[in-house]
């Protein structure tokens, strides 16, 4: 099969929460999916899809999760068990070391900052869509964590509204391999356009460009 074409001008990476929380040793959450992200390399897979989306011009959009403050939740109703377990461990708590980006998915000028998102979709209740839409993007490649939650969650609303959606299977991790096979070999073909690697990816970028320069 051909591998997608990705014009820049309508094309948008969506980075969802590069936190240290999730990504950097001794975050609240990366000894959990050390296992699945050391398998697969997520990390410097990230770094390159990261540098290779920038190096062919297309816009590159922060989804972040809500940072955690004490008494976000005093009077919700009807939080989800992932809510709960969050709030419990003020993951990617404002103020902290593991609320800030990774080191290597620092802000670059131009890049856009959508609105946090308070449980595992970037749409729900934040300018995602606006944004996406403002740009010109029709087609998103979505990377970041975790597989089975954020990604997975925003990537099939993204398509619902009608985005031509690319899932990067090694540029995400999970708490399990379980997950990580649910989310891209199970759930991830009933939505997704392309579930594809890294590398793929890149060959993808580099043949758009050859071709813009033809």
């Amino acid at each position: 099969m051909p591998l997608p074409s990705y014009p820049a001008a309508q094309t948008g990476l969506l980075l969802v929460d590069p936190y240290n929380d999730f990504l950097s040793e001794g975050g609240k959450l990366s000894g959990h999916a050390q296992a699945v992200a050391d398998a697969v390399g997520t990390l410097e897979n990230m770094r390159q899809v990261v540098a290779a989306v920038r190096a062919a011009g297309i816009q590159v959009f922060y989804v972040p999760h809500h940072r955690s403050r004490p008494g976000d939740f005093s009077a919700w109703r009807h939080m989800s068990p992932y809510l709960q377990g969050s709030h419990r461990a003020q993951v990617f708590a404002v103020g902290t070391w593991g609320g800030e980006w990774h080191p290597d998915f620092q802000p670059q000028p131009g890049d856009v900052m959508v609105q946090e998102h308070w449980a595992s979709s970037g749409f729900a209740n934040t300018d995602l869509d606006l944004q996406l839409r403002r740009h010109g993007v029709d087609q998103v490649i979505v990377v970041g964590m975790l597989a089975n939650t954020c990604i997975e969650t925003t990537a099939k609303y993204a398509a619902e509204l009608g985005y031509h959606v690319t899932l990067v299977r090694d540029a995400t991790a999970a708490f399990s391999h379980e997950a990580m096979h649910a989310a891209h070999a199970i759930n991830g073909p009933t939505y997704a356009h392309a579930i594809l690697t890294t590398q793929e990816v890149m060959a993808a970028l580099t043949n758009g460009a050859t071709e813009k320069l033809a």
